[in-house]
């Protein structure tokens, strides 16, 4: 059934409605609104649910008068949702249940947005069977007045408001027995509300509360109460009187102390009491095996007293702020704030350490042996390595990781990626914006490792316990998995994960207009065990096919056993139940699974490709030369969708052929670019094996490298028309001649991807650097072997590509202005000999002194040319990496010598995400 359009619809009055609703549903021709399944009705996957809604009301449809469960989304249009709200009293006169939840919608971080829902109609106090109203994650700011005159109400769900207080007249509802207010405003509560004498379940976590109503003491029925992230400094001794309280959550506060009576509770199970202000606790508490105290500062003495002034002595926690030419830091127990130059903060506790350390860290550019990426994942930054590895604290270490956040992507969310003893696991990770178009991802790190940021499809986990659960998807209404009781004997950790697959790819694919799919599901758990009892699984129908209509022969479940490569068609082992939107089927094990509905027979090997579509990015490859200096090449592997923006970038300092024609990488699949025609790459680099330039594709970072190239053809007679070539796959042994290539081209499996031309121009004089006068180019070596150090060519090649942003990287190099004014008057038509003129000239007085090439490389990176200042860094890296070669090689250090420098090892295979 096609999707009736949901527009702005005016307010007017429930005659007028009618009539015209009724207008649309007569006009409508063959096209019905759904009809309820049972008693249930489920609008909100819907577009336009309200307007469906409003016309089954005036179509006076007989099956309402059985409905008591309605879900509409909070994303609706306000005054068509106000209007559909209104006439709920008269046409579902049994409802019992009414969900009107936003949060379907999401932003462009994969953060959930709210509805737009503001009020109610009073004309719902008159649902005299509503026992059940959930309006979470919507724009409320204050309750509406008839939610107070629901006499039947038993759950009242607020959650994700914009509450700022709660009326008094909730403690009014007399059948209530939960409700949850969490994440608002709030910072009183109304004292009315210790009323409730039902209330069983009471959540108001993540507000700004900073006291509570000693009246709350008055509910005697409550089991569980969270206050978790809020403000408060201290309880009322009232507390007392929840004889029936089983779980108390207060973590997150700022309590200094707790009362002594609540060890008298006698049904407590677990009070958690973690990363308060609390310094001394009642001995009734601190001996109970149900109460966690971690993160509070026990037993340390209080802060000094005011000064005569009033102003409490604190000492402040130092900040340290890196350049990059450090490696490492000390950390005391005092603690400290840690900024990197590679775009990395830290923050230690004060008493974290309890002894002085030594913090060592390092940015690894990416490649697949220290990225552990999933099927659909994709990276999002470098790899970033603190050591010593495994590094124990007191307390856990804050972390903050800079990147650029994606594109706008359906059901997709951020996380912190860590190395913890052999598997990868991913950190519980919140996102603070630094600029628009800059985020930090911040985790907190239990130990020392690899840290990497990652997105990922989001993912659902729980605890499955042997009493039976129920795990729904967050970003894909309809999908969940039903837990039977006696599943499980013991607990277990279940995941799921769902991919939003388009219509588009897959017809295209089949072609096949009608050809549609469900969302693809994985499910894993941490146990290798099967269950006990068949777990059912329930997916949507692919979109346009409903249980009354669909043809049977056409429905195929498709599976995919990790870490088998190959989908099955599994629909005649399964028993397939299938209702008006859904279809449901049990397992015993997990694993991948889809929904197919198509004409074609054999399914399995289209099924595949499709798999690999989804997982595939259409990229083209540039080549440009530096205006300036042709002999600096750009090369780059860019997402098609970028190129346009990238090219308009670079032209003003670049030149070069037109990008390749568009091809097809996976996330972390790597290839190679392979100088040819008489051109090679004139350094040394360490990505770098016999002239063929290595890369990794990650969808998310710039794949972008400059280098400069030579050639051993003589240039004075005529230009050199040479080319670039790239590859899939790593740097083969022989990389294949232009004819290879050519005929390479028309397999199916071909290695080469494309090829653009390179120009060096026709030289005009003598090739090489002029002497200027009072400058000598004799043998100069910047640093020296055991630390990396600079020849005389890298030098030339440095000034080669500064240009005219010299005068900058002169004065961070510490040369007074005075000077750059003389070496402008001496030079004044010849802008190479004033780049050469004042690099050789400071090198010359560095000469023997320790840290000059790292202090080139800071004022390289402070000038804004972290281009020419990665390149110098790798070259330094290949220095130190050859000398200690050398040592070993000539036996002059122990076998196991190590290296501060070493590469890391080899990380375990990727969980399946």
């Amino acid at each position: 059934m096609a999707a009736v359009e949901a527009g702005p619809v005016p307010a007017t009055s429930a005659p007028e409605d009618a009539a015209r609703d009724a207008s649309e549903a007569a006009s409508a021709g063959p096209e019905v609104p759904p009809l309820p399944a049972g008693n249930r009705l489920s609008l909100h996957l819907h577009p336009g649910g309200c307007r469906q809604l409003l016309r089954l009301c005036a179509q006076q449809a007989p099956q309402l008068l059985e409905v008591d469960f309605l879900q509409l989304s909070g994303h609706e249009d306000p005054q068509l949702l106000e209007a559909a709200l209104a006439r709920l009293p008269w046409s579902l006169p049994r409802l019992r249940s009414l969900v009107l939840k936003g949060g379907q919608h999401r932003d462009a971080l994969g953060a959930c947005l709210r509805g737009s829902l503001t009020t109610l109609p009073a004309s719902l106090s008159s649902l005299a069977h509503l026992a059940h109203l959930d309006l979470s994650f919507n724009s409320l700011e204050t309750l509406p007045a008839c939610v107070p005159q629901m006499c039947g109400l038993d759950a009242l769900l607020l959650s994700r408001n914009c509450l700022s207080e709660l009326p008094a007249a909730l403690g009014t509802l007399p059948a209530l027995t939960f409700l949850a207010v969490t994440h608002n405003r709030l910072r009183t509560l109304p004292p009315a509300l210790g009323a409730l004498s039902s209330l069983q379940r009471l959540d108001l976590s993540g507000n700004l509360l900073e006291a509570l109503p000693p009246e709350i003491g008055g509910l005697g029925s409550l089991a569980e109460l969270n206050l978790a992230s809020n403000r408060l400094q201290s309880l009322p001794s009232s507390l007392a009187g929840l004889r029936a309280l089983r779980l108390f959550i207060l973590h997150s506060n700022l309590l200094a102390s707790v009362p002594a009576s609540l060890a008298c509770l006698p049904l407590l199970t677990r009070l958690d009491l973690r990363d308060n202000q609390l310094r001394d606790v009642p001995p009734e508490l601190l001996d109970a095996p149900f109460v966690r105290l971690q993160g509070n500062p026990l037993g340390r003495p209080p802060p000094d007293p005011p000064t005569p002034s009033g102003t409490p002595v604190v000492p402040e926690m130092p900040r340290l702020l890196l350049t990059s030419d450090l490696d490492s830091f000390a950390v005391t127990p005092q603690g400290c704030s840690v900024t990197l130059a590679c775009g990395v903060r830290l923050q230690f506790p004060a008493g974290a350490a309890a002894a002085p350390v030594t913090i060592r860290y390092r940015l690894w550019p990416p490649e697949p042996r220290l990225v552990p990426l999933g099927p659909h994942d994709a990276l999002l930054s470098g790899v970033l390595e603190l050591q010593p590895h495994g590094a124990a604290f007191q307390q856990e270490v804050g972390l903050w990781l800079l990147f650029v956040p994606p594109r706008a992507r359906r059901c997709r969310e951020v996380v912190v990626r860590t190395l913890s003893g052999n598997s990868w696991s991913d950190l519980e990770t919140c996102l603070e914006e630094e600029a628009p178009t800059r985020l930090w991802a911040h985790c907190q790190v239990p130990h020392f490792s690899w840290f990497l940021v990652v997105s990922r499809p989001v993912s659902d986990a729980r605890l499955v316990p042997p009493e039976g659960t129920l795990l729904c998807s967050s970003g894909h209404a309809g999908v969940r998995v039903t837990f039977p009781p006696g599943a499980t004997e013991e607990p277990r950790h279940v995941r799921m994960q769902v991919v939003h697959v388009g219509s588009r790819e897959l017809q295209a694919l089949l072609g096949e207009p009608e050809a549609a799919s469900s969302p693809l599901l994985c499910l894993s758990q941490s146990s290798p065990s099967s269950f006990l009892r068949p777990v059912t699984v329930q997916l949507p129908l692919p979109p346009g096919v409903t249980g009354l209509s669909l043809d049977r022969a056409r429905l195929h479940l498709l599976h995919r056993a990790a870490p088998a490569a190959a989908w099955d068609d599994v629909t005649a082992q399964v028993a397939l139940e299938l209702t008006h939107l859904y279809a449901r089927f049990r397992v015993t094990r997990f694993s991948w699974y889809w929904l197919w509905y198509t004409t074609k027979a054999c399914v399995g090997s289209l099924a595949q490709k499709a798999w690999e579509r989804l997982r595939l990015h259409r990229v083209n490859l540039i080549a440009l030369q530096r205006r300036r200096d042709p002999k600096q090449v750009l090369l780059q592997c860019l997402p098609r969708s970028k190129v346009d923006a990238t090219l308009r970038r670079l032209l003003e300092r670049y030149r070069g052929p037109e990008p390749s024609d568009t091809v097809e990488m996976f996330e972390g699949e790597k290839f190679f670019a392979a100088f040819e025609r008489g051109i090679d790459i004139d350094a040394d680099r360490p990505d770098c094996v016999e002239g063929r330039l290595c890369f990794v594709f990650y969808s998310h970072l710039k794949n972008l490298k400059e280098v400069y190239v030579t050639t051993a053809l003589d240039r004075r007679a005529r230009a050199v028309r040479g080319q670039v070539s790239f590859y899939r796959g790593e740097v083969p042994e022989g990389v294949p001649e232009e004819a290879e290539a050519a005929r390479q081209k028309r397999g199916p499996a071909a290695l080469w991807m494309a090829t653009l031309p390179i120009k060096l121009p026709r030289l005009r004089g003598c090739e090489g650097p002029t002497r200027e006068p009072g400058l000598s180019l004799a043998p100069l070596n910047l640093g020296d072997a055991e630390t990396g150090f600079l020849t005389q060519s890298n030098l030339l090649n440095v000034a080669g590509r500064l240009g005219p942003d010299w005068p900058a990287v002169a004065l961070h190099l510490g040369l007074p202005y005075r000077e750059l004014q003389r070496i402008r008057h001496e030079f004044r038509d010849d802008l190479d000999g004033q780049v050469r003129h004042m690099l050789f000239s400071w090198a010359e007085r560095q000469a023997g002194q320790p840290g000059a090439a790292g202090r080139l490389v800071q004022a390289l990176e402070q000038s804004d040319r972290r281009d020419v200042a990665e390149e110098v860094r790798a070259v330094l890296e290949l220095g130190r990496r050859k000398y200690q070669e050398g040592i070993r090689h000539t036996s002059l250090a122990p076998r196991n010598l190590a290296s501060p420098d070493r590469s890391p090892s080899p990380s375990p295979e990727p969980a399946q995400a």
